[in-house]
């Protein structure tokens, strides 16, 4: 039986080019998305390019679709062996170069928050009975090394300057989910980690970005497939540990 997996926001950038090379590696892919006509194109896409993939509707901000995507995976394959928790956003308040930690609002913080945190792990939760039923699970986290609590104190790190606080905050918050998370797994064959993808070409990342989508999405596979990956419980850059 083949491996299945869900890619969340995968209708584009990192998890579009995930889903690609999930799909090459023999891996059913099932492409998460809220937008109808830009998740139904992106999976059409790749199955132009003979690679086994679908699309299911899925918005992070709406719960009650986590139990319709449940019900459909359930039903259609009994279990799911890959979970990447993909979607994520930074909110138009803030922007990359600038502190944003005395003028941010709640509602923007609240609203990065129910994306990048609340929604993943509402979802992380309805979904985990289907990845108990597979034979080696795993839950990928993208994560960023934004989030990363010990860079972010580092006076002398490349990414000290980098500090728009919703987002920062969102990622710090979804690494202590990872680490929960690895705990409450510990006994069973679930393997849980963050993934810094890098600073990627996408439209969350911009166009100054250094890394491409293909480079950028490494990470996110490497940690989904059990012949690259031997660990749990890590924050990893391609073969790098992050610092938590």
């Amino acid at each position: 039986m083949k491996k299945v997996a869900f890619i969340t926001g995968a209708n584009k950038g990192i998890g579009f080019e995930a889903s690609r090379q999930l799909a090459k590696k023999g891996i059913t892919v099932i492409m998460g998305s809220r937008s109808d006509q830009r998740g139904k194109q992106a999976s059409e896409q790749l199955k132009s390019e003979g690679l086994d993939v679908e699309f299911l509707k899925l918005d992070i901000t709406q719960p009650e679709s986590f139990d319709e995507a449940k019900k459909y995976i359930d039903e259609k394959y009994g279990q799911l062996d890959i979970l990447v928790n993909n979607a994520g956003i930074i909110h138009s308040e803030e922007s990359w170069g600038e502190n944003t930690t005395e003028t941010v609002s709640l509602e923007a913080l609240r609203q990065t928050f129910e994306v990048n945190f609340f929604g993943l792990v509402a979802l992380t939760q309805k979904l985990l009975p289907l990845i108990r039923k597979s034979k080696q699970g795993y839950i990928t986290n993208v994560s960023s090394i934004l989030g990363s609590v010990n860079v972010q104190n580092d006076a002398e790190s490349g990414w000290y300057g980098v500090k728009p606080f919703a987002y920062n905050a969102s990622k710090t918050a979804l690494n202590s989910f990872t680490v929960h998370l690895v705990a409450l797994l510990k006994d069973t064959n679930i393997k849980v980690n963050s993934a810094h993808p890098g600073w990627v070409k996408t439209d969350l990342g911009t166009d100054a970005a250094p890394m491409d989508v293909v480079s950028g999405a490494k990470t996110l596979v490497n940690l989904s497939l059990a012949e690259h990956t031997n660990f749990t419980g890590k924050f990893i850059h391609l073969d790098e540990e992050v610092p938590w």
